[in-house]
């Protein structure tokens, strides 16, 4: 086989997997009591992807519970405590096929004290369904669901409204939730959603169309999540290579890592940040095997014409869109640790393979996005607070905005005395503080 068709057998299957079926991930998230256990409890038992001794379980726990039917929130709340307090705490995963497509879905918490659950659930999700009580109409929880979804770049947003049942399957009582969200999303700049009337409990529009609901035209939630585009292509973007490891052999140098974005092929001229040293890729390796080509994101090594200092967390580019070199660093920000993060405090940043020193020299809390009063006297983010930070760190980095592309717009701030993750940021280049 030649390095030509590996290549082009390895690019189809990162476009749409071995059988040709591509993978969807999203993400669930609703305020407490709302039944987002039971509608992806519901969606997994609909479409046939739980297993014979996984129904007979959740019956059995059922019985236990004093419960005539199966509780099909079982199915995603694993964690005893969840199953004893009736709530979801942990982030849940769940993987499921239909004949259409395959999903990974992040079950995420409803408690505003698990708001940086939900951050790590949606971080990587093309789509978030956003679940909303019928009765309650848009809560609190509700508009920082959707603050999170906006401040994470999700693409696609479903407002699931649960429990028509409850409200005797009225549409206007729908109609009157959709135009609330619509408003809340309006103002955070939402790219747009759809709305779904559902059922959990009773299964309407969840895998199959609703016999009580023949007001609505649209789609049950399966079909919307098998038919919506998946997002943004990697390989279309700008080709970034963080390096993650150098590999000598004798007086060869082999970079290898895993391409965040684009492809690289072999000839391109290529610049290594921070240094700004240029070469030509003399050769790629993907898989033990000479390849032409490579692609976002497979993990590879390369090989330059030239002999630059290049190590661990430089960054190699190609193509006129450089990334931004800077060391003032503006950033949408979720704190995640229970220690509050303040102004002056000194922190490691690491991004991709990279990891430098900094320190916070700004920070408001979220505003809009959902944020936390600050304390009395007492300023600074705390766990669960959404906000916007201004560092300033020792080292340039080579930074893409989060918008653009996620792998490269992507940070966490490490404590540097226990190496605790602190906060997860979203690069927003557009205000930048300057470049250094």
């Amino acid at each position: 086989m030649t390095s030509t068709t590996i290549s082009n057998a390895t690019t189809s299957a990162i476009r749409a997997g071995v059988d040709g079926v591509d993978t969807l991930r999203f993400a669930t998230a609703g305020s407490v009591d709302d039944g987002k256990s039971t509608l992806v409890g519901r969606l997994l038992h609909d479409s046939k992807s739980v297993l014979t001794d996984q129904l007979e379980a959740v019956a059995h726990a059922s019985r236990n519970r004093g419960q005539d039917t199966p509780d099909l929130a079982l199915l995603t709340d694993g964690l005893r405590a969840e199953r004893e307090q009736g709530i979801t705490i942990d982030v849940a995963y769940r993987y499921f096929a239909t004949a259409k497509r395959r999903f990974i879905l992040a079950d995420t918490p409803g408690h505003v004290q698990y708001t940086r659950n939900m951050v790590t659930g949606a971080s990587t999700a093309e789509l978030t369904v956003v679940l909303v009580d019928a009765r309650n109409g848009v809560v609190e929880q509700t508009r920082r669901h959707a603050a999170i979804a906006a401040l994470l770049r999700v693409p696609h947003i479903v407002l699931a409204v649960n429990k028509m049942d409850l409200v005797g399957y009225e549409a206007k009582e729908f109609d009157r939730i959709v135009e609330d969200f619509a408003g809340h999303a309006a103002e955070l700049d939402l790219p747009g959603f759809t709305p779904i009337p559902v059922s959990a409990l009773a299964g309407d529009n969840v895998v199959d169309r609703s016999a009580h609901m023949d007001w609505y035209e649209g789609p049950a939630l399966l079909e919307h999540l098998e038919s919506v585009p998946v997002g943004a292509d990697p390989m279309g973007a700008p080709a970034r290579f963080p390096v993650q490891y150098v590999i000598r052999h004798g007086e060869a140098r082999h970079y290898a890592g895993q391409l965040a974005s684009g492809s690289l092929r072999v000839g391109d001229r290529v610049t290594v940040h921070p240094s700004g040293g240029t070469s030509a890729i003399e050769g790629i390796d993907v898989l033990g095997e000479e390849v032409r080509e490579a692609y976002a994101p497979q993990s590879l090594t390369l090989r330059l014409t030239d002999h630059l200092d290049v190590s661990r967390g430089d960054m190699i580019t190609s193509g006129a869109e450089a990334p931004a070199l800077t060391r003032d660093v503006r950033a949408a920000v979720c704190h995640l640790a229970d220690r509050p993060l303040r102004v002056g405090d000194r922190v490691l940043v690491r991004h991709t393979t990279r990891t430098v020193k900094a320190i916070v020299r700004d920070l408001t809390d979220g505003g809009h996005f959902g944020g936390s009063a600050p304390r009395a006297g007492e300023a600074g983010l705390y766990a669960n607070d959404l906000g916007r930070i201004t560092l300033r760190t020792a080292e340039p980095l080579a930074l893409d905005d989060y918008a653009d592309c996620r792998r490269t717009g992507a940070f966490i701030l490490i404590d540097p005395a226990d190496g605790a993750t602190l906060t997860a940021g979203m690069v927003d280049l557009s205000e930048a503080a300057g470049t250094g």
